[in-house]
């Protein structure tokens, strides 16, 4: 099961989205990224490098998301889905949260809706997925408290997604794990 990006990042990403060829050039440029230079350090010195098949670009067909994460096949950026470098910067930083949950928890089931939940909180919370500029890009106008709404509507998203998961038991999982998960900013000392 993966962590699924869900096609909201940017502003509205466009259906015709990058060139396989400039779409591999913005991931080799996010590989200098600080924040996803960080979370590859962090998971190295968690056991886990990051090795050179973890990021693949490719044209995915019929998927709106950007990005995905898999366990044991990496992160899946969908070139046709993105159309600026922010765009990929973000997805990689948010699958790359899924990826260190991955590596830490050695236990770590996709299929359980709550384990799913956790780390889709984690993703949205830590990655900068819910900055307030990106809201209202996206057309959420509400300042105050935009943030944690905003995780949890993405999070949800996501998890209902997940084929193991009802929409009931997405709604469950992400409240039985909301304070622990959004607590739990490891590996920064913070939320970003």
């Amino acid at each position: 099961m993966d962590g699924t990006e869900e096609g909201e990042a940017g502003g509205g990403a466009s259906a015709v989205g990058m060139s396989h060829k400039e779409c591999v050039s913005c991931i080799n440029k996010s590989l200098a990224h600080p924040t996803v230079k960080f979370l590859r350090e962090k998971m190295a010195q968690a056991g886990c490098p990051v090795w050179v098949n973890l990021l693949s670009a490719m044209t995915c067909k019929g998927q709106t998301s950007i990005g995905s994460y898999a366990s044991g096949r990496g992160i899946t950026i969908c070139c046709n889905q993105a159309t600026v470098q922010d765009e990929i910067d973000q997805v990689i930083i948010h699958e790359l949260v899924h990826a260190y949950d991955d590596c830490r928890a050695k236990n770590m089931d996709w299929t359980n809706c709550s384990h799913h939940a956790c780390s889709e909180i984690r993703a949205n919370h830590l990655s900068g997925d819910c900055h307030y500029k990106r809201e209202l890009l996206r057309g959420f106008m509400k300042i105050r408290g935009h943030e944690q709404e905003c995780v949890r509507r993405r999070a949800l998203k996501s998890v209902q997604v997940n084929p193991h998961c009802s929409d009931a038991s997405a709604k469950d999982a992400i409240e039985a794990v909301w304070d622990i998960c959004y607590n739990d900013t490891s590996p920064f000392d913070r939320a970003p």
